[in-house]
C-alpha cells in the first residue's frame, strides 16, 4: 500500500423532521437543518488525486436529497409500531401517540432509531455503495459527520466494505 491522502467536503445541507427514541421514550416530533461532511481516504489515481472534490460533494447531495424535507422514519425501531396502508404510513410511539403521515412524506430508513450516529451510519453505506459504483477502488476508508445544529455532530469511520 502506498502513501495515502485524505479528501474533504462539507457544507451539504439538508432539512429534515424526526423523532428519536431514548430510554424507552419517544421524544417529540421536530426537525433540523441537517450538515453532512464527509471525507475520502486512499492512495493517488494516476491523475495525482484521491477523489475529485466536485465529484464527492455531488454524490452527497444526491443521498441528502433522499431526506431533503422529508420525515425521516426509523423504520427498525423495536420500540415504534409502524404500518404502511393506503398511501400513509402509521406509527405508533410507546407512549400511545399515533402519527399518520404521508407515504411521499416519508423516508423509511434501515435503521433503529433516527440518532445522528445512524444516519452517519446510513450516509456511509450509501456513500460506500455509490463509490463502488464508480469504481473508486483506490480509497480506504470514509469518514461521515452529520450535524443536527451548530456544536452538535457525530462522524463516523469505515474501512472499504
Amino acid at each position: 500500500m502506498g502513501e495515502l491522502y485524505r479528501v474533504r467536503v462539507e457544507g451539504v445541507q439538508f432539512d429534515a423532521a424526526h423523532f428519536a427514541t431514548f430510554g424507552g421514550r419517544c421524544e417529540a416530533l421536530h426537525g433540523h437543518s441537517y450538515q453532512v461532511a464527509a471525507e475520502v481516504e486512499g492512495e493517488l489515481v494516476s491523475d495525482a488525486w484521491v477523489l475529485d472534490f466536485g465529484r464527492l460533494k455531488r454524490l452527497l447531495r444526491e443521498i441528502s436529497r433522499e431526506l431533503d424535507h422529508r420525515f425521516m422514519l426509523q423504520a427498525k425501531s423495536p420500540l415504534l409500531q409502524i404500518e404502511a396502508r393506503d398511501g400513509f404510513w402509521n406509527v405508533r410511539t410507546p407512549e400511545g401517540l399515533v402519527y399518520s403521515l404521508p407515504e411521499q412524506d416519508v423516508v423509511a430508513l434501515p435503521i433503529d432509531n433516527s440518532t445522528a450516529e445512524r444516519l452517519c451510519e446510513w450516509f456511509s453505506l450509501r456513500l460506500w455503495s455509490a463509490l463502488g459504483k464508480r469504481r473508486a477502488n483506490n480509497l480506504r476508508a470514509v469518514t461521515l459527520e452529520v450535524w443536527e445544529g451548530p456544536g452538535q455532530r457525530a462522524s463516523r469511520r469505515t474501512e472499504r466494505p
